[in-house]
């Protein structure tokens, strides 16, 4: 029988991502530059969109991922777990262009997670008699004090896997499965670009990280970048 293809292929992300709007919030999966929609990115760049709330581990680094938007002013706000390294980040946040709030990042996950699986709120120990208790609801549990954190729903998730199908399954590469999955969960409209798509049926069930329910659209992007964050080397003189 003949495999019969979806809807959810687009030819192109800057097709995927047409219907972004000015004040959308956006969720992106990769941590650092490990797993970035390097091509979404690029789409919601060129784009011209402004006044957006980035949801991301961190937003960019050294100038490049999701700085990209910070170097353009397309940012208001960002949900993130880490600022070190982003000096755009930074700069803006210091000079009030742009709130920052920052999670514990098991928190941010977590806030990801809940909102993909309608969880409206949750209590952790985590953040629990410091500052990022502040105005949050504060209860006892077993003796210890939970801070009171809402799911996070934006209205857009890009992310980025290393195979998958027609339907949306999507299977990560590695140190990429942490946030691409929990993004994509929590977007109302997902968006995967996959260094490589296969017809439905030819992933494993059990090679499946993300079932296709999640992702609403799906474009082949076969050629990144894959920027090093980091490179470290020996003097190969000093020898083993």
């Amino acid at each position: 029988m003949a495999q019969v293809e979806t809807p959810k292929v687009f030819a192109s992300v800057s097709q995927a991502l047409a219907d972004l709007r000015d004040g959308d919030a956006i969720a992106v999966g990769g941590f650092g530059l490990c797993g970035n929609p390097e091509a979404c990115i690029e789409a919601v760049a060129n784009s011209g969109k402004t006044g957006l709330t980035i949801i991301s581990n961190n937003c960019g680094n050294q100038g490049r991922g999701l700085a990209i938007l910070l170097k353009q002013r397309q940012v208001a706000r960002v949900i993130c777990s880490f600022v070190g390294g982003n000096p755009d980040l930074e700069q803006q946040m210091l000079e009030g262009d742009v709130e920052v709030e920052l999670n514990p990042q098991g928190t941010l996950a977590e806030r990801l997670r809940a909102g993909g699986a309608g969880i409206e709120a949750f209590f952790t120990p985590t953040g629990a008699d410091t500052v990022i208790a502040e105005g949050k609801d504060v209860r006892e549990f077993a003796g210890r004090n939970c801070v009171l954190e809402t799911a996070l729903k934006p209205e857009v998730a890009i992310v980025r896997a290393a195979v998958g199908d027609t339907l949306g399954n999507l299977r990560f590469y590695r140190t990429s499965q942490s946030f691409n999955p929990l993004a994509a969960m929590a977007g109302r409209l997902t968006i995967a670009e996959v260094d490589e798509l296969v017809p439905a049926g030819q992933l494993d069930p059990d090679d499946v990280h993300l079932p296709g329910i999640f992702v609403q659209r799906i474009v082949h992007v076969p050629e990144h970048v894959n920027f090093i964050e980091y490179r470290t080397t020996r003097d190969a003189s000093a020898g083993a």
